[in-house]
């Protein structure tokens, strides 16, 4: 058995792009990826995953289209599947997601600029 310890922080000093999602771990059919956001993400759903998203450095929101979240280090906000959302962070924020492995980081839509492949590793 190969259990190793992940340290976060080394892991987001190897991510240079903004809104592309790096794999960190696996479970149980999900994956832990670390991710930076910078500016508004295009809004979009996710038909059958819910997504976690726990804020480690900066301050990102989450808006929906009858409110808004805003996530300081250390709070995180879960988006149920279907739910209309897009993220945010005005600043460089550093993210944890949790989420199904085969999910779409654009969900239901196709942005050549956003989508990001899936499974990639750090």
């Amino acid at each position: 058995m190969n259990i190793e310890k992940i340290n976060i922080a080394e892991k987001l000093s190897l991510i240079t792009q903004h809104w592309r999602p790096k794999v960190v771990g696996e479970l149980n059919g999900q994956e832990v990826k670390l991710v930076k956001f910078k500016g508004e993400f295009p809004w979009h759903h996710h038909e059958k995953e819910d997504e976690l998203f726990l804020c480690i450095k900066g301050m990102m929101s989450i808006e929906f289209r009858d409110r808004r979240i805003d996530l300081l280090p250390g709070e995180f906000a879960i988006v149920p599947h279907s739910v209309e959302h897009r993220t945010l962070a005005e600043e460089e924020a550093e993210v944890l997601i949790f989420e199904p492995a085969e999910t779409k980081n654009t969900g239901n839509i196709n942005d050549n600029k956003f989508t990001a492949p899936n499974g990639v590793k750090i």
